[in-house]
């Protein structure tokens, strides 16, 4: 009985329509098909409301959390973004970054707790701009909200995570990214303890979770730890020793609901094979890393060049052969005109010592 009413403190009410949609900077660069496909499921699929405005701004999470952009400042630009999704008609707003789910989780805290400090907020923002703003109703990950849909994904599924060969479910590591139930455990689902927003997709969609020593470690972003060149041995060290305690256990991908998880985890593993000559998938090859919107996109049936899985470092051919799902080769690196766009190093690593391979490390 305690088990279940702890369980309780971590559920959180998901907004069911009419999404105030907020981008995230860094993925834009990092995985720019994976915001795309969000927005297509949630429109197309899953026939929601959802804005997209241009006229919002990043959150200033990176700086403010590299001590460079102010408390003050922050509060003012996310009020600013508050004031946006009010003119708009919204209430619900949904945030694409994690670290910008955690920046307006953390300020809308500090407003309950210090209310002089969103008066001040509320001055600083008419005066700098003649807004005013609600607060948001519910605020949301984007990856809450592709949870909180899950069953309706699987019943359109035309793929599952399934391996179309033998019939097994394919083995997903899951990645929670740190500012999303860390910081704050009751705002993400399951909290810091059990978090279920990731496991619960894979397992609605016919995934089996990977569970290993380090499910829970830090990828190793932190944004002091890569934005300073001489701390990122620190950030590929904690990547490093999580694909280290992964590998016996065979994951065919992992996925992440953090665009700094899903990077550094994914291209990491190219710098470690360049510099270990270790890869940890099969035959040489790396272990693909995907976002929650390409893992739901190829569960509906998207074209994995559509959803920008070529900007992977990791190639994903082997897990698509795996689920079965009919791909062109020769489209990979073409843009949106047909233009070839250039190809990056693989992160297969030809000549690599037998030792080295998935499956013969020990």
């Amino acid at each position: 009985m305690i088990r279940r009413n702890s369980w309780k403190e971590y559920q959180k009410q998901i907004a069911d329509d009419r999404y105030y949609y907020a981008r995230s900077c860094i993925r834009q660069n990092f995985f720019p098909g994976s915001e795309k496909a969000f927005i297509d499921i949630l429109q197309n699929d899953l026939g929601r409301d959802l804005l997209d405005d241009p006229k919002h701004s990043s959150c200033t999470g990176i700086g403010y959390h590299s001590d460079i952009v102010p408390l003050e400042t922050i509060m003012t630009v996310v009020a600013r973004q508050f004031a946006l999704m009010t003119e708009a008609g919204y209430e619900h707003f949904v945030a694409s970054c994690i670290t910008s789910f955690g920046v307006y989780t953390e300020i809308l805290a500090t407003w309950e707790e210090f209310p002089e400090m969103e008066e001040k907020t509320r001055e600083n923002l008419f005066k700098a701009t003649g807004r005013e703003f609600r607060k948001p109703t519910s605020l949301a990950h984007t990856s809450d909200i592709m949870f909180h849909f899950r069953e309706e994904i699987a019943r359109k599924a035309k793929h599952k995570l399934v391996n179309s060969l033998t019939g097994e479910p394919l083995h997903v590591v899951e990645h929670i990214g740190c500012h999303y139930a860390k910081i704050f455990p009751k705002s993400g689902i399951g909290g810091s303890e059990f978090p279920y927003v990731l496991a619960g997709m894979i397992e609605s969609w016919g995934g089996q979770c990977v569970d290993y020593p380090e499910r829970r470690h830090c990828c190793g972003f932190g944004f002091r730890n890569y934005l300073v060149q001489a701390n990122r041995g620190y950030s590929i060290a904690n990547s490093h020793k999580k694909l280290e305690s992964m590998v016996p256990y065979k994951p065919d991908f992992i996925v992440a609901n953090c665009p700094g998880c899903a990077m550094f985890l994914d291209k990491w593993q190219y710098a470690i094979a360049e510099m270990e000559g270790t890869t940890y998938g099969e035959n040489g090859h790396g272990i693909p890393v995907l976002t929650y919107e390409e893992m739901a996109g190829l569960v509906l049936g998207y074209d994995p060049w559509a959803l920008g899985m070529q900007m992977h470092q990791v190639d994903v051919e082997p897990l698509l052969d795996k689920m079965g799902i009919d791909y062109d080769p020769a489209a990979k690196y073409l843009g949106r005109n047909g233009k070839y766009i250039g190809q990056p190093d693989s992160a297969v690593v030809n000549g690599c010592p037998p030792e080295t391979l998935y499956g013969m490390r020990e």
